[in-house]
């Protein structure tokens, strides 16, 4: 075998640690209605409880079992079915851990709301998880596919939670 072949086989995963910031209100911009931290984490109660409304691709999750801060749920995408475990933290975070499988990497997502002061709100997505090391540039290239994915999907999430909350019409049923 080849130094190079065996350097493939040998090849580990490699954490993807990625997070941005998603700003909620924003004083300086009249157009936009402003939310509560409250109605925030109302939004992000209402995600862990029902992602088929916030999921593309996401054809029913079943909730395992629950308790005042956590949710153990199984995802279904097809014939694929995940787990996770949901920690919510009241009006600051949730975060989801997803158990890996044969077929899919564990890793987790937390969402926490930041409020600098009264009148601006943030979310804060971090995503933790591993993917093969980017040791050459087609795995950079999808390394940055990824990011971007996450990015889109939680610029989706927001506009989705403003939807539901702020009782804005053409949110996804």
């Amino acid at each position: 075998m080849s130094d190079r072949a065996r350097g493939h086989l040998n090849r580990k995963p490699a954490d993807l640690n990625f997070e941005h910031l998603i700003q909620i209100n924003d004083p300086l911009n009249p157009l936009v209605e402003s939310m509560t931290r409250e109605q925030l984490w109302e939004g992000l109660v209402l995600r862990a409880e029902q992602p088929q409304l916030f999921v593309l691709g996401l054809d029913s999750c079943t909730i395992l079992s629950r308790t005042d801060s956590t949710l153990e749920r199984e995802l279904h995408y097809g014939h694929a079915t995940v787990r996770d475990h949901v920690t919510l933290t009241p009006n600051e975070s949730v975060r989801y851990d997803i158990m890996a499988t044969d077929a899919h990497v564990g890793g987790s997502l937390t969402m926490s709301i930041e409020q600098p002061d009264a009148l601006q709100l943030f979310l804060r997505f971090e995503y933790r998880t591993t993917l093969p090391s980017a040791d050459n540039e087609d795995a950079r290239q999808t390394s940055e596919i990824v990011k971007s994915a996450y990015r889109e999907s939680d610029i989706d999430t927001v506009r989705l939670i403003r939807q539901f909350v702020l009782g804005d019409s053409g949110a996804r049923h």
